[in-house]
This record gives C-alpha cells, structure tokens and sequence, in this order.
C-alpha cells in the first residue's frame, strides 16, 4: 500500500511527476491520500481517469469531499457528523462505511446482472417488432399502410417497456446476498 499527504500531492502536481506517481501507484494494492486539500481529491481522481482510463469511484462524507466525489464515475457519499454535503453530492448514499461492502458485492452484483439481461430483453422486443413490420411491408405491397393504430403502438412499447424492468427490478434475485457477501469473487464472473 501507499499513504501520500498533501504536501507531498502538491510536490507531484507541482513538479510534473503525474506519470511516475502513477507508475507508483499501479505496483500497489491500495493508495491512501491523507491530509489532502478537496482540490488535490479531485486533481488525484481526474488523473487516474485521464492517464489510466479506469472507472473511478470516490467515497466521501463531508462537504470537503465533494469535488473529489463529482470528479469520479461513481460517487458514494456517507452522512455522517460532518452533515450532508457529500451525499446530496453523490450517486448513492450509505449512512454507515459499513454498508460499502453490501452495496458494491451484493447490489452491484444484482444491477450488473439485471442491466444484462434487460440490455437483451429490449434487443429481442426491437428486433421482434421490427421484423413484424418488415414482414407486413411485403403483404401489403410496400404502400406504407400502418400494420397497428398509433394508440396501439404507444401501449405495446410502454407496456413492453415498462412493466418488465419494474418485474425484474423486484424479483430477479439470482444469487442470495448472504452468497455473494460470502464469494465476492462472484461479481467479476459476471463481467
């Protein structure tokens, strides 16, 4: 691991020394920033998304780590006794650190495999509905006559569309929470 602070941020950012900070840093496991101003947060997160083209995530619970949670891909933000600065300024909220590992293992692991399948589910209602259309063109003659009523179709999109999700949002549970909180490794399989 490394733990840098700020000044030493500052001597890196100020000195041009990015490229073998990051050199540095793909050698470790974790990296630690202490002692770092928001601006430096942010600067850190920005770098690692500009140089290495990685996702970033940003956990933050005061308003100091704002910056830093809007500069990442995914911000965290924890409410805690420094107020609400850094959730209102985040994509999902926890009211414990503790909660991290529930919400990244077991609902990333859920909304990864959920997004999946609906990134499929809604190819094959286009695809079907497309060759539906494409196959009534020949039996009229290509005159361009409309197959359904207008009304008909707005329905069978938002109903096609809508109630779907709504399902697999509530039911599709494929693997238990306690399962994935034991096998976290059970995340990256589904990548």
């Amino acid at each position: 691991g490394l733990v840098i602070d700020g000044r030493t941020l500052n001597i890196i950012f100020q000195g041009g020394l990015e490229t073998k900070f990051l050199a540095l840093t793909k050698h470790c496991r974790s990296v630690l920033c202490c002692r770092s101003t928001p601006l430096q947060k942010s600067m850190v997160v920005k770098l690692v998304r500009r140089q290495l083209k990685v996702m970033t995530l940003s956990i933050g619970d005061g308003a100091n780590d704002v910056s830093m949670i809007q500069a990442a891909d995914v911000g965290i933000g924890i409410s805690g006794q420094e107020g609400m600065q850094a959730v209102m300024a985040s994509d999902f909220a926890i009211s414990r650190f503790k909660h991290l590992k529930k919400l990244l293992l077991v609902h990333g692991h859920w909304c990864y495999a959920r997004l999946a399948k609906m990134v499929i589910y809604f190819f094959y209602k286009n695809v079907s509905y497309v060759n539906l259309l494409f196959w009534y063109q020949f039996f009229c003659g290509f005159s361009g006559s409309t197959m359904i009523d207008y009304w008909q179709m707005i329905f069978f999109n938002l109903f096609f569309t809508s109630l779907p999700p709504l399902l697999f949002g509530v039911l599709d549970r494929h693997v238990s929470a306690e399962t994935l909180l034991v096998l976290p490794e059970l995340y990256r399989n589904g990548q």
